[in-house]
């Protein structure tokens, strides 16, 4: 995981970043050297910049929001770049008690926030026939801490699910999901996409409010602010890749 000595080759296979709505893609876009829109086959929500970031291929996604949304998305985009990676950027809330905002989390494991099949002998978070968890390769996340420098940063469990996880629900995911870092809408669905493709997977998402946060602690931060972060914690991790398209 040693940065590359040289420039990368153009026609590379490219790292694909994944964001849910515009305003946690335009820091990623706005990076990207010789950009090019690229054509996507749905409706609504979804769309794709081709570029340069940090001197090698990206390409930059808007899935809109939602676990369905995030696996149509990441599927197709999967299918048409071949990407050496996945990431999944943006903005997340955060689960754990002494967490605060603008905390940059990097995922050392993603899972199901509301799926519960445990009266059958799953674990919690599990869907039948998918792995208990999804697991980031130890190796990205030491590279992605490296290169995050001095930034406030978390690293462990990501929860994911069709629920915007208010106060009332913190409370009870905290208890089935001890340790859990933080919450989103998207994340678990694009590592299962990632993993069901064979491409390896990293979540870099920044806190930008607190899921039942404690008295006197600052519990939102501006939308564009936690972009940003997580944006930059995104464009320090692919300065920091090989040159060479061989992380498959």
């Amino acid at each position: 995981m040693s940065p590359g000595s040289h420039a990368a080759d153009p026609a590379a296979s490219p790292v694909l970043i994944l964001a849910a709505m515009p305003e946690e893609a335009a820091p990623l876009r706005a990076r990207l050297r010789e950009a090019e829109e690229l054509a996507v086959p749905f409706v609504r929500a979804v769309s794709a910049v081709r570029g340069l970031l940090e001197g090698r291929p990206a390409v930059v996604v808007t899935t809109g929001i939602g676990m369905a949304a995030a696996s149509a998305a990441t599927t197709w985009a999967i299918l048409v770049s071949s990407p050496r990676l996945v990431i999944s950027a943006g903005s997340c809330g955060g689960l754990a008690a002494d967490v605060e905002v603008g905390t940059l989390v990097i995922g050392e494991a993603a899972t199901g926030s509301i799926a519960d099949a445990t009266a059958f002998g799953y674990a919690p978070g599990q869907v039948p026939g998918d792995p208990e968890r999804y697991l980031v390769d130890p190796e990205l996340v030491a590279a992605a801490t490296a290169a995050a420098g001095g930034s406030p940063v978390r690293t462990g469990l990501m929860l994911s699910g069709d629920a915007f996880v208010t106060a009332d629900l913190a409370a009870p995911m905290r208890e089935r999901f001890p340790g859990a870092v933080s919450a989103d809408m998207e994340t678990t669905a694009i590592a299962r996409t990632a993993d069901v493709l064979g491409v390896p997977f990293i979540p870099l998402r920044a806190i930008s409010d607190l899921c039942g946060p404690a008295a006197g602690q600052q519990f939102h931060l501006e939308l564009e602010v936690v972009a940003e972060t997580s944006a930059a914690a995104v464009a320090a991790l692919v300065a920091a890749l090989p040159a060479e398209p061989s992380i498959r």
